[in-house]
């Protein structure tokens, strides 16, 4: 039976939009379906790259403000908020329109409208049906709303509102420690808000290496981050005089009300499956609303894939990516792979952190016998001539056989020094490889080494 496509993608976003254009590389018939009518998903319209865009503008105008000092540079900055809004869009609109002319490099067919399975072989877009072979379910995912707190995205803002307030809150509340909130949390703080982080667990950043945590939070409170750990959230009412928000106790007590000029809810992402027809097909998500998925990423259906943010996993975009790349190399007869123990992770704050593999607690909880070394960037020369001395570089390796299990970072650019350590592990290193590889001096990336060799006590630069 021959269909108008070999492949059909529901989703725009990180891992659509790569699943397509590899699946197109190996000479299949695609077309991507997205309803956003601008292709990159959450990740590149109101996600990651909006978020980078305004961190590093913040990160700059916090150092005008406060570090150029140090280097003999004196001036006093200015905030033009309009323009630093209009260089994040300028960036955004860049990037979405790249990846349209890499659609048309790659002969994939870009159809806007809202996909939904109306067949195991059939997808609808407004109305007018395509056959396919295959389909990939890449719809990603949404704000988790909070009950008694109602998002307008002006005063009371999800992520995608944070992202465009007209002007610097005096006081924002961020609810949830996560790491959008403390990124989006960051970038306010930078340009004069004061911001209050309620958390519902007695710790920020839940999951993460838990010596990573609390020197993450030492150092944001160190910047004037306010933490209110163990408290829910019980309502928000708006006024006039902004926002009176209701926290008590997680373990149960007393509420009190705290005042704040706009809130950030922050508490999550679930998987956006609505209107997508899985019902049409016979495919059922669990409890989280996820979609199961087998080995190979097939669901109930063998020839519907699901990748992303709607199937099990960090929800990421390059865990996305990874996962389309490998369905489309498997429907050509090859045999797509996806390490999920070698997949970093990084929160934009400043420092940076970065993690990637197993933390200590896993490692203890698995009974696995383990060392760790660790290196304090304020050893590191490079480290100590910018100025960026904050954090360390933590090693986590087999007691008996020395492999590499997990790398934890906080630090200066520690995004881009936890892949040397990917590498490493993807090839199944011992800690001692990476000690006995050559780094350049002076470099941030000497300081993983250093803690390679503190993995075996011999450290040479503390």
């Amino acid at each position: 039976m021959s269909h108008d496509y070999d492949l059909v993608v529901i989703g725009g976003g990180p891992g659509g939009y790569v699943g397509a254009i590899r699946a197109a590389q190996l000479g299949m018939k695609v077309a991507c379906v997205e309803k956003r009518g601008a292709l990159g998903g959450t990740c590149l319209n109101v996600g990651c790259i909006p978020s980078k865009a305004l961190l590093e503008s913040s990160e700059k105008f916090d150092d005008a403000a406060h570090h150029f000092k140090q280097h003999g540079i004196e001036v006093t900055p200015k905030l033009n908020l309009k323009q630093m809004m209009k260089n994040k869009e300028e960036i955004v609109k860049g990037l979405t329109g790249g990846i349209e002319m890499l659609f048309k490099k790659n002969k994939v067919d870009y159809i806007k409208g809202h996909g939904t399975i109306t067949g195991v072989n059939e997808v609808t877009v407004d109305k007018k049906t395509i056959t396919t072979a295959n389909i990939m379910i890449a719809t990603g995912s949404d704000v988790m709303p909070l009950p008694g707190v109602t998002i307008d995205e002006e005063t009371i803002v999800s992520s995608t509102g944070a992202l465009e307030l007209k002007a610097v809150p005096e006081h924002l509340l961020v609810i949830g420690g996560g790491v959008i909130g403390l990124e989006l949390g960051s970038v306010w703080r930078r340009l004069g808000s004061t911001v209050t982080v309620v958390e519902y667990l007695d710790r920020i950043t839940p999951g993460m290496d838990l010596e990573l945590s609390k020197q993450l939070q030492k150092t944001l409170e160190k910047q004037g981050f306010t933490f209110k750990l163990g408290m829910k959230v019980t309502g928000a009412k708006k006024g006039k005089d902004g926002v009176s928000v209701t926290v008590e106790p997680a373990a149960g007590g007393a509420a009190e009300t705290l005042k704040a000029d706009a809130v950030l809810v922050s508490i999550g992402r679930r998987p956006y499956t609505e209107g997508l027809g899985l019902e049409n097909v016979g495919i059922e998500t669990d409890k989280r609303g996820r979609i199961p998925v087998n080995s190979h990423w097939q669901t109930a259906q063998p020839n519907i894939y699901a990748i992303g943010d709607v199937i099990d996993g960090p929800m990421l975009a390059h865990k996305a990516e990874e996962e389309g790349i490998a369905v489309a190399e498997f429907l050509d007869g090859q045999h797509g792979h996806v390490n999920y123990n070698v997949i970093p992770g990084v929160i934009y704050t400043w420092p940076e952190v970065a993690t990637v593999g197993q933390s200590e607690e896993q490692l203890k909880e698995a009974g696995v016998p383990y060392k760790s070394g660790k290196f304090t960037f304020m050893a590191n020369s490079r480290g100590r001539a910018t100025g960026q001395t904050d954090g360390f570089v933590k090693i986590l390796a087999d007691a008996n056989t020395d492999q590499v299990y997990g790398v934890h970072m906080i630090g200066p650019r520690v995004g881009e020094l936890i892949h040397e350590c990917c590498v490493a592990m993807e090839f199944g290193a011992s800690s001692e490889d990476i000690a006995r590889t050559c780094h350049a001096h002076p470099t941030l990336s000497e300081a993983v080494k250093e803690a390679a060799l503190a993995v075996d006590k011999r450290q040479i630069h503390s």
